[in-house]
């Protein structure tokens, strides 16, 4: 079973952009399906953004779609969260989640994203 760390949030003003990062320990992190979700003051967590186990199928939040882009790199045990053209509305924390379907669903602690209007 992975351990995941995100970092990367911070403070940026609406227009501008970060990335999300999410270290994984583990040998196993090929095996996961990896996704973003975030969760807005008041509100419920909501998925972002997936990846499968090789990058070659991502899938988005109709909020965010061409404006954030997941990756993962399978020898650094990370996956990223590219965020362009921010909006205040995308103001959270992020999650990063590991799953295995039917075997474990793993979550990170969570990093801010503050979008300054």
């Amino acid at each position: 079973q992975v351990q995941l760390v995100e970092s990367g949030g911070g403070l940026v003003q609406a227009g501008g952009s970060l990335r999300l990062s999410c270290a994984a320990s583990g040998r196993t992190f090929s095996s996961y399906v990896m996704g973003w979700f975030r969760q807005a003051p008041g509100k419920e967590r909501e998925f972002v953004a997936a990846i499968n186990w090789s990058g070659g199928s991502t899938r988005y939040a109709d909020s965010v779609k061409g404006r954030f882009t997941i990756s993962r790199n399978n020898a650094k045990n990370t996956v990223y969260l590219q965020m362009n053209a921010l909006k205040p509305e995308d103001t959270a924390v992020y999650y990063c989640n590991a799953k295995r379907p039917r075997i474990d669903d793993i979550w990170g602690q969570g990093t801010q994203v503050t979008v300054s209007s």
